[in-house]
């Protein structure tokens, strides 16, 4: 390189040239990476401040649910809907809204927070279980094709496919299809572990039907 045969002089003077020429734009860059440095800390700091209080806001929904203050619990899930929609938080506080109006016998008011969560969560898992009280509660409706299209429409269910092949099962029972319905419960039972699911309900729906519950094969 021409560089490594000037003189002490010449290579500072050709610092001194070179800083000329891109000075202006090694400060721009500088001014640049520290203001992108700092929002990114800003949005990171709003960002965790909001959580926080999310999380608080959720825990005096809790507290309320706890001592039966059902109308102040409604109106602090109400709030983290509104203040923090498209969050963690706001999602389980459209669960709890949706599971107040099943409580209270408000089917039709649960279904529009269900539908929410099932359609526009960020978590995979909340949306297959707003998708399968969706579908409850379109039962209880007595909108049984409309539950099957629901459960038919979410993809695979993964962890929640006892629970699903049960619910198909009542939406076929409720449309009379009672030979549908035992094949969909039989699934359910063969796919619950009895050592952590509740067999007893789906026991009693298969014999209701006039069947005995499938023996479940022993693993290989």
């Amino acid at each position: 390189m021409a560089e490594d045969y000037l003189t002490d002089d010449e290579q500072v003077e050709a610092v001194k040239r070179w800083l000329t020429e891109n000075g202006p734009w090694l400060l721009a860059g500088a001014v640049l990476g520290a203001a992108i440095l700092f929002g990114y800390r800003f949005y990171e700091s709003h960002r965790t401040a909001r959580a926080l209080q999310a999380a608080s806001q959720f825990d005096q929904m809790t507290a309320a649910l706890g001592r039966s203050d059902r109308v102040g619990a409604r109106r602090i899930a109400a709030e983290i809907v509104d203040k923090y929609s498209g969050g963690p938080y706001a999602d389980h506080a459209e669960l709890t809204l949706a599971r107040m109006d099943v409580d209270d016998g408000k089917f039709a008011d649960a279904a529009a927070p269900l539908a929410q969560v099932m359609n526009d969560s960020k978590d995979t898992e909340l949306r297959k279980i707003a998708r399968l009280r969706l579908a409850r509660v379109q039962i209880a409706l007595g909108k049984p094709d409309a539950a099957l299209k629901t459960l038919a429409q979410g993809g695979e269910p993964g962890a929640f496919s006892a629970l699903y092949h049960e619910v198909r099962g009542d939406a076929l029972y409720a449309n009379k299809d009672r030979s549908g319905a035992l094949e969909e419960y039989q699934r359910a039972l063969a796919l619950t572990d009895p050592s952590t699911g509740d067999t007893g309900l789906l026991t009693l729906k298969i014999t209701d039907l006039g069947a005995a519950p499938a023996a479940k094969t022993a693993a290989p």
